[in-house]
């Protein structure tokens, strides 16, 4: 049989017998248009609110724009013009719109990563500052952990969990920094030894539905979801407080928005704040050492906390409810932007079209993704902030569960009731516009993503299975799917 017969022979054969093949399934990659059906947000046009009336109740859309605008604020050390001061002594970024930017404010990471410029634009100077090699032009925005203390010869000491935040960056050398000198972690000697995670940031669309979510609906959804023969268990990481279900955060570690922002403002940029008071040291500065030293402390010169609520006198009134209007602190005006910003809106027919959409719809819920995935839960709580929080169904593609997913995603970090495999359930929505995925943004490929969620000790395993034994024409129905939420 000559060459040209043998070629007719093959293309007949991969045809016909395996049709599912004749094109390769590919993630269709960004999805463009808006978050949430409305043009993206602009100094005179922000973002809608969260399933509310612009005006209900009034002032409601001036208080999401003072949120909007201090969320976009670059802080500084000591003697800002603005006056946004605290930053420091450790940090990972100076802003909190520079993390949280794609596809538009109250996102994740973008393209261009903004801690790569950190040097390069003045943030932080000096000779103690250095770009981490993890940390890249386009490369996710990330914070570093290290799993354990280290021994003294450099080995990770498996006897000494860590987990801690090591913020990247020091502000060793800016002119107001004053002498405080403090070294970068010791990343390089992590990353030889293997002892360093990553996480990129959480987007916050929707976030008021998912922090007005009682309990009782999710242990509900908890319940049903139970009920199937795909090796999926699923807890809730609780608050240890006062041990309600936590919901914020890769392990489902923070309870509230306000303790969410707050964490944030102390772990990301240094600003001490009603909730965290104190300036924060390294894990190993804190718990293996003696703290900061006493020139990187108070370093903005106003005292502690860096970020606290205001006083402004308003009259003379001898009433004192009347004579003064507090100015709300800036973690209180995050947690109130990130509250009241809208849910994504999936696409109807972006890509693929809508009919390899709704297959792909189809197609989740059978193979068993939607177990975890929870596609809406109904509904949330009454609210006493706007009644647009209030008996309104919660579409964000999870059950806000800790799950454990196996080896290949374990970063040995504890936290809460989240051990160093379990995560919680990513919610999906907003997924299409997203660049970066899975907990250290080790990938921009849904189909990687899809492949990581099956290891030893995967709950998720099955589902993957379930996901390979589809043809390709189905994988790709998925794949437009999940790029359209």
């Amino acid at each position: 049989m000559n060459r040209f017969k043998l070629a007719l022979l093959f293309t007949f054969l991969a045809a016909s017998l395996l049709p599912g093949m004749a094109f390769a399934q590919t993630d269709p990659g960004v999805r463009p248009g808006p978050i949430n059906g409305q043009a993206l947000a602009t100094p005179t046009n922000p973002l809608p609110l969260a399933s509310v009336t612009a005006e209900s109740p009034s002032g409601s859309l001036e208080f999401f724009q003072d949120g909007l605008n201090r969320f976009q604020e670059v802080e500084s050390v000591a003697n800002s013009p603005a006056g946004n001061n605290g930053l420091g002594p450790r940090f990972n970024f100076n802003q909190c719109s520079g993390c949280h930017a794609q596809p538009t404010i109250g996102g994740t990471g973008p393209a261009n990563n903004p801690q790569f410029q950190v040097i390069a634009n003045g943030i932080v100077s000096g000779s103690t500052n250095s770009i981490p090699t993890f940390i890249t032009v386009n490369g996710p925005t990330r914070e570093a952990r290290f799993p354990f203390f280290f021994n003294s010869n450099g080995s990770p000491n498996t006897n000494s969990p860590n987990g801690g935040v090591e913020d990247l960056f020091t502000v060793s050398g800016r002119s107001d920094a004053g002498s405080c000198s403090l070294p970068q972690p010791s990343f390089a000697v992590a990353q030889e030894t293997n002892n360093i995670i990553f996480r990129i940031p959480t987007p916050v669309f929707g976030a008021g539905l998912v922090e007005n979510l009682d309990d009782s609906t999710l242990i509900a959804n908890q319940t049903a979801n139970l009920n199937n023969f795909l090796g999926i268990g699923g807890t809730f990481n609780h608050n240890g407080n006062d041990g309600t279900i936590s919901r914020f955060g890769w392990k489902a570690q923070n309870k509230s928005l306000e303790l969410f922002a707050g964490e944030a403002y102390n772990v990301e940029m240094g600003i001490s704040n009603e909730i965290f008071t104190q300036d924060r040291p390294l894990p190993g500065e804190d718990q293996l050492g003696s703290g900061l030293p006493a020139n990187c402390l108070n370093l903005s010169q106003n005292g502690y906390p860096e970020d606290t609520t205001n006083f402004a006198p308003t009259n003379s009134s001898t009433d004192i409810s009347s004579q003064y209007a507090s100015i709300p602190s800036d973690i209180v005006a995050f947690a109130m932007f990130m509250r009241l910003l809208a849910p994504p809106i999936p696409s109807p027919n972006t890509p693929g079209g809508a009919a390899s959409i709704g297959r792909g719809a189809g197609l989740f819920t059978s193979i068993g993704c939607a177990t975890c995935h929870t596609p809406t839960i109904n509904s949330t709580q009454p609210s006493n902030f706007t009644s647009g929080l209030g008996s309104q169904p919660v579409s964000a593609f999870s059950d806000f569960e800790i799950h454990h997913m196996g080896n290949k995603l374990a970063d040995n970090v504890s936290q809460g009731g989240a051990g160093g495999d379990q995560f919680r359930t990513a919610p999906l929505w907003g997924l299409g516009q997203r660049i970066f995925f899975l907990h250290d943004g080790r990938t921009t490929n849904l189909l990687t993503v899809i492949q990581d969620h099956a290891s030893r000790g995967s709950e998720a395993s099955q589902v993957e299975e379930n996901f390979n034994q589809l043809s390709a024409s189905q994988q790709q129905d998925l794949l437009n799917f999940l790029r359209s939420l």
